[in-house]
C-alpha cells in the first residue's frame, strides 16, 4: 500500500468513528524532507479518493494536485517543522474529546496507567481561531514533546512516526475521553496519586518495554 493510499485509508477511518463529520478535520504524512501530503479542502473525509490528496512543500506551497489546500495547513506545518522525528499528523473533533476541550481547563491526565505511559501528558492549548496561524502557535508550548493535544473549543491533533500510529492515538485519546465522560456521570473519579504515577515510571522500560519522554510526563 502506497503512502497516499494509506492516508487515504484513515480518512475513511476518522468519518467511520465519527471522529469528523461533514467537511471536517485534515491529515497529512510526511513524504520526505521536502514534500507532505495533505487532504484539499471542502471533501468529505468518508467520501475521499487518491484524488483528494495534495501534494505540498514545507512551507504549504501546492506542488501537486488539484484543488484547494485545507485551510488549517500551519497546523500540521507546525508539527513538521518542530518534530523531525513525526511523519503523520491528524486533526479531528471527536465528540467527547472536543466536549472536554470546550468544558475543561486542563485534561485529566492522572486516571489511567496505560495513558500515562502511551499518550503521556495531553495538554489543552490556549484558544485561537480556526484557520489562522494563530491556531498553529497555539501548539508551541506542547508541539515539541506531545503526542496528541487538544484545541480548545475546537477539536483535536495527534501526531505519530506514521499514519498508523497517529490514528490510534486519536483512536484512543477518544476512547479514553468517553471513558472519562461515562465515569464522572456515574460519580467521583479516583485519580492516581503522585507515588502511584511515580512507581508506573519506574517500571514502564522494564515491563512494559516503553521508554518515557521526560518532557511528557505527567508528574516529573
Amino acid at each position: 500500500m502506497s503512502l497516499k493510499e494509506e492516508l487515504v485509508e484513515a480518512c475513511h477511518k476518522v468519518y467511520e468513528k465519527g471522529f469528523v463529520v461533514a467537511f471536517d478535520g485534515n491529515l497529512s504524512a510526511r513524504v520526505d524532507e521536502n514534500r507532505i501530503l495533505i487532504t484539499r479542502s471542502g471533501v468529505n473525509k468518508g467520501d475521499i479518493t487518491l484524488q483528494d490528496i495534495l501534494t505540498i512543500d514545507n512551507e504549504g506551497n501546492l506542488i501537486e494536485g488539484a484543488g484547494k489546500v485545507t485551510t488549517e495547513v500551519n497546523l500540521h506545518l507546525k508539527v513538521y517543522n518542530n518534530r523531525p522525528e513525526i511523519n503523520s499528523v491528524i486533526h479531528c473533533h471527536p465528540i467527547y474529546t472536543t466536549a472536554i476541550a470546550a468544558s475543561m481547563e486542563e485534561y485529566p491526565n492522572n486516571i489511567f496507567p496505560e495513558v500515562i505511559l502511551t499518550l503521556g501528558k495531553v495538554p489543552i492549548c490556549k484558544y485561537s481561531t480556526p484557520s489562522t496561524k494563530g491556531l498553529a502557535e497555539s501548539l508551541n508550548p506542547y508541539v515539541d514533546f506531545a503526542n496528541v493535544m487538544l484545541l480548545s473549543n475546537h477539536g483535536a491533533v495527534a501526531v505519530g512516526k506514521d499514519i498508523k500510529t497517529a490514528y490510534y492515538r486519536m483512536e484512543k485519546l477518544e476512547h479514553v475521553s468517553k471513558t472519562i465522560f461515562i465515569a464522572k456521570s456515574i460519580g467521583d473519579i479516583k485519580t492516581l496519586s503522585k507515588n502511584e504515577i511515580m512507581e508506573l515510571y519506574s517500571i514502564a522500560e522494564d515491563t512494559y518495554g516503553i521508554k518515557i519522554n521526560e518532557k511528557n510526563k505527567v508528574i516529573s
